[in-house]
């Protein structure tokens, strides 16, 4: 096997001991804050053993059989991927997640650092299991799972991309204003925001939102609310109003919907500062959404690629 003809990218991040010890500057201070608050700072130390444990065996694995190419999380913005990369996160869900919104159509591989801390379900293998997988992904023997993804595009050209859902609103806890179109119906609403979930997300922000539904429907006895199951590759979004509020000036009819493929749900801002996009929950992964900003949401065209076996 010709290492040379192989890159792999590796995308880390920082354990929540080398978060600590940045932000207190030594460890014995970051201890004695962890310890002042009654935590067990010991925790956090075996957290980060683990982590770097695996990372060690992914990087001895890796190396004999292509090159190898580190980055931290944080500089994932500025990532050129190669079209033939391989990349493995080694991290959490989020991580994985965050990585795939990077990509056009790269294998990816969701190793779990601690599997006796960590149930995810982005992370099908541990580091050791690289000794046989890799090999196969080298040669595109393997299998993989299609995630579809979304794509919200401001006017004036930004693009972001969404694994799990993004959110329209603000960056406080103050109403939104904005304008909303989706197919023939128009509305001006101020709500607490809105989420747009993939199918793949329908099980994170979208499900503790219906939630909420389901206990008012009880609640009114109303006949219960049912909902298919979305799978992961299914090309349509679905949009939720949080909190739409009524008045003589906002409607709060058009609070719900599916987006298919090719179709857009369009949303223009009525709020003069605070407004954002953001998505997968990362604050940092946003887009203003300000004074007659519009942002126009729809299934994204490419689709991340998720290795399984």
């Amino acid at each position: 096997m010709d290492r040379g003809l192989n890159k792999v990218v590796l995308v880390k991040r920082r354990t929540r001991y080398e978060e600590l010890k940045k932000r207190y500057n030594t460890v014995e201070q970051a201890r004695f804050y962890i310890e002042h608050l009654g935590a067990d700072f010991s925790d956090y130390e075996r957290e980060d053993a683990a982590y770097n444990f695996a990372l060690e065996t992914v990087r001895a694995l890796v190396r004999p059989l292509a090159r190898l190419q580190e980055i931290d999380r944080e500089y994932l913005p500025n990532m050129i991927f190669g079209a033939d990369d391989i990349v493995i996160a080694l991290g959490q869900d989020g991580l994985v997640a965050n990585v795939m919104k990077y990509l056009s159509g790269q294998p990816l591989i969701g190793v779990n650092p601690d599997s006796a801390r960590f149930d995810g379900v982005l992370l099908p293998f541990e580091a050791g299991d690289l000794e046989k997988l890799l090999p196969k992904v080298i040669k595109g023997s393997f299998s993989a799972k299609s995630v579809a993804m979304g794509k919200a595009e401001s006017k004036d050209g930004q693009i972001l991309y969404a694994v799990n859902d993004f959110f329209v609103g603000v960056g406080n806890h103050t109403s939104a204003r904005y304008l909303i179109k989706y197919g023939n119906c128009v509305e001006n609403q101020s709500s607490s925001g809105i989420i747009i979930s993939t199918g793949f997300g329908m099980t994170g922000w979208h499900k503790s939102v219906m939630a909420e539904f389901r206990g008012l429907a009880r609640a009114f006895n109303l006949s219960p609310i049912r909902e298919p199951s979305y799978e992961w590759d299914r090309r349509e979004l679905t949009f939720q109003v949080r909190e739409p509020y009524p008045s003589r000036f906002t409607q709060a009819e058009l609070v719900y919907g599916n987006v298919a493929d090719g179709e857009s749900l369009v949303l223009t801002s009525g709020m003069s500062e605070n407004g954002v996009v953001f998505s997968d929950g990362i604050l940092e992964d946003a887009i203003e959404f300000n004074a007659g900003m519009e942002i126009r949401i729809s299934v994204a065209e490419q689709t991340g690629k998720l290795v399984t076996e």
